[in-house]
């Protein structure tokens, strides 16, 4: 029995061949691997077709309209003022010189005293004329602003006739048959008339588009003449003679300068020189008192003749504005 004991005692204490090896050095446990996201599942399946939207009919315009916003509209051209007008006064100067009065139709007593032709070292002068007057001009469109014509358009004035030389200073019968007549100078005064001169000119602007406007012109004008009258003394002492103007026509040269003074308002300086214009008047049915002839207390003279080369000077300033 007690030897059973001592040989388990044995078998306990001597390692088997297993336990003799020697035990590896436990290893280091290595972290876990980070856990890895799965890859989605790719849906295999295909995408159902979505049903067409329904089509709407749009009009064309409507799609421009909708497509861009509209454009700023274009900025119109300014239209071209054609019209102008300047109003101011005028200053009528003219430039007169004159033939010899002459007489025509002399006869009976008269024929005594006086006759036909020339009264040598006479004449006759127109006088001058201050009024209110205007200038309507039109520019031509086919010429760039550079082309207008124009007219002027005043009240009408009256002219006076004049006489010069012996006409005014000596007697125009002195002596019938060597005898006095009695009959004086004339003096200064001869008559009037109402004259209203149109004229129409083409004028040529140098710079339309600038501050300072220099222009030149050319054209025609005619005076007319009505209600002529004889005023001189002596010769309606007797009675009223008839006296006629005819129509006086004439060349019109013109320059001048304007200027913008303010916004659309302009200022109009032009001087025109109307050349040719003779004054053709007659005196009808003159009658004198003749106190020297004891047998002819009046003397009917005849016709009295003036040719009067008026030729005015026209200054006319203004203000006015384009239309």
């Amino acid at each position: 029995m007690k030897a059973i004991l001592l040989a388990a005692l044995a078998l306990a204490v001597v390692p088997t061949a297993a336990d003799a090896k020697p035990k590896a050095k436990k290893a280091k446990k290595a972290p876990p691997p980070a856990p890895v996201e799965p890859e989605p599942e790719i849906d295999m399946t295909p995408a159902p077709t979505p049903a067409p939207a329904p089509t709407v009919a749009v009009e064309p315009a409507a799609e421009v309209h909708e497509a861009a916003p509209d454009p700023a509209p274009l900025a119109r051209p300014k239209k071209p003022k054609r019209f102008y007008f300047r109003a101011g006064i005028a200053h009528v100067a003219p430039l007169a010189t004159s033939r010899p009065m002459e007489l025509a139709d002399v006869d009976g007593p008269a024929s005594l005293a006086v006759q036909n032709g020339p009264i040598a070292g006479s004449g006759s002068t127109v006088s001058s004329a201050t009024i209110p007057a205007a200038t309507i001009g039109y520019r031509l469109p086919f010429a760039g602003d550079h082309l207008s014509l124009e007219t002027v358009i005043g009240l009408p004035f009256t002219v006076k006739f004049q006489a010069t030389g012996t006409l005014a200073n000596e007697s125009i019968a002195p002596m019938a048959l060597g005898i006095p007549t009695g009959v004086g100078p004339l003096g200064p005064e001869l008559g009037e008339a109402t004259a209203a001169p149109p004229l129409i000119t083409l004028v040529y602007n140098v710079a339309p588009h600038g501050k300072v406007q220099p222009f030149v012109g050319a054209g025609a004008a005619v005076m007319f003449a009505y209600n002529a009258k004889v005023t001189n003394p002596i010769l309606t002492e007797v009675g009223q003679p008839d006296m006629s103007i005819a129509p006086a026509p004439g060349l019109v040269l013109q320059g001048g300068i304007e200027a913008k003074i303010y916004k659309g308002l302009y200022a109009r300086l032009d001087v025109k020189f109307i050349a040719f214009m003779l004054a053709r008047a007659e005196v009808h049915h003159v009658l004198v008192r003749t106190p020297g002839l004891p047998l002819f207390d009046t003397v009917e003279v005849g016709t009295a003749k003036m040719n009067v080369w008026v030729n005015p000077l026209i200054v006319q300033g203004g203000l006015g504005l384009d239309f």
